[in-house]
């Protein structure tokens, strides 16, 4: 008597041999993309002195530039769609490295504001595209720990922008800062040129849509609860720390008396050690949860933001400043937990032919009602009332957003369920 024939399910696709290399060259780009962000942020006093600018100018440098990224995303990431991904990867990294350093050649207020909208535009040509590019690269299975890794470069590149923007402008100028922060971008730049392109849906389950017409895509989104929550969880949370990420240095000179380059490199310090620690945890405790359980990993990034909110607030109202140090270490551990399974969580729960649009639509809803106006509102209730009160009411954009993806963990396993 036979057996009955088993029928094996279908392998996981491998990724291509060129992977790691794309992979590689991403985030070193995303790293000099976040270092090129916060160089002004360590600049800023010595900005602020040369031009004669108050706190709620000021933030307009941060407004400017988030405005310009997410009107032009969307855009990017219908491009990103239709034609080779790598071409707006590597054309934006050159556009936005010599807007950089431009930047070091404003001599008034009003050309630097210029400058920081041509980064904009620059950025939005990559930030739209790069995450789809690295899900047709890699498995499902695994895509949460390699987009953990890309965002390794959020924190680290943040770090090395307030390092190198507060040591150059203490050693030079904060025009010398610019300079030198546009130049690894040219060369990143030229490399992506040489990056694969991978088919879209490649590393998806077979009969995902490859192709779709643009209305078709757009009414499947507006209907894709999942993805509204995600997005809206995120926004919350790029309100809060897109704000204290371009205030926090200049609280610690001004409100805390640090000298200024001492402030950016421990900011920096920190930010780069326990957002290191804090991608790399979520991305390996995510793919975990994920398996367990659709929308395991996302359930896990609302809980990081529920215990990241108490000490933001706590932080600033510590006298000791080993313990505030130790305060916003622990804070922005529990909120970079969030960065990989966040954006796996998008590319994941809409199909491989809108993944681009998809993250340029995520873009221009986070920074819309994020960070675009964030740092210039902190600037505002701290020229009412004082930088430590504008960063205490932040804590309360993270909580809400922890709840908010806690509802879109609920909502995934409806929008993007598992393969058989």
């Amino acid at each position: 008597m036979s057996l009955p024939s088993v029928v094996a399910p279908p392998a996981a696709p491998a990724p291509s041999v060129r992977a790691g290399y794309a992979l590689f060259v991403l985030t070193l780009i995303n790293l000099v993309n976040y270092l090129d962000r916060y160089i002004v942020s360590s600049a800023l006093p010595a900005i602020q002195s040369e031009f004669g600018i108050n706190n709620t100018q000021s933030g307009l440098l941060g407004t400017v530039f988030i405005v310009v990224f997410m009107l032009a995303s969307p855009l990017g990431g219908y491009l990103g769609d239709r034609i080779p991904r790598k071409l707006l990867v590597a054309g934006g990294v050159l556009l936005w490295s010599l807007a950089t350093g431009a930047s070091g050649l404003a001599s008034s207020f009003a050309a630097l504001l210029v400058a920081r909208a041509f980064i904009g535009i620059g950025e939005a040509g990559y930030g739209a595209v790069a995450p789809s590019i690295i899900s047709d690269l890699y498995p499902r299975e695994q895509r949460t720990r390699m987009l953990s890794f890309f965002y390794i470069a959020i924190p680290v590149g943040a770090a090395m922008g307030y390092g190198l923007g507060g040591w150059l402008t203490a050693s030079y100028s904060w025009h010398v800062a610019f300079y030198a922060g546009g130049v690894p971008g040219l060369l990143l730049g030229t490399l992506a040129f040489f990056m694969p392109e991978p088919q879209r849906g490649a590393m998806d389950e077979p009969g995902a849509r490859t192709k779709m017409p643009f209305k078709e895509g757009l009414a499947g989104l507006a209907s894709n609860k999942a993805f509204w929550a995600t997005t809206l969880g995120y926004t919350l949370m790029t309100f809060s720390i897109g704000g204290l990420g371009f205030w926090m240095p200049t609280y610690m000179e001004k409100a805390r008396g640090m000298p200024g380059d001492r402030a950016s490199f421990i900011f920096g310090a920190i930010t780069a050690t326990a957002g290191l620690l804090g991608t790399l945890a979520g991305g390996w405790l995510g793919d975990r949860l994920d398996r367990k359980r659709e929308g395991g990993g996302l359930g896990m990034s609302g809980v990081g933001l529920l215990l990241a909110a108490p000490f933001m607030y706590v932080a600033v109202n510590l006298e000791s400043e080993p313990a505030m140090f130790a305060t916003i270490a622990l804070a922005q551990f529990f909120i970079f937990l969030n960065s990989g399974p966040i954006n796996a969580a998008i590319v994941n729960c809409v199909p491989p032919a809108f993944r681009a649009f998809a993250m340029g639509l995520n873009v221009l809803c986070i920074h819309l009602l994020g960070d675009a106006i964030s740092p210039t509102l902190i600037g505002t209730v701290a020229d009412m009332s004082s930088l430590t009160t504008a960063i205490e009411w932040n804590a309360l954009p993270v909580l809400l957003g922890g709840f908010a993806l806690l509802v879109g963990a609920k909502l995934f396993r409806v929008a993007a369920p598992a393969p058989r």
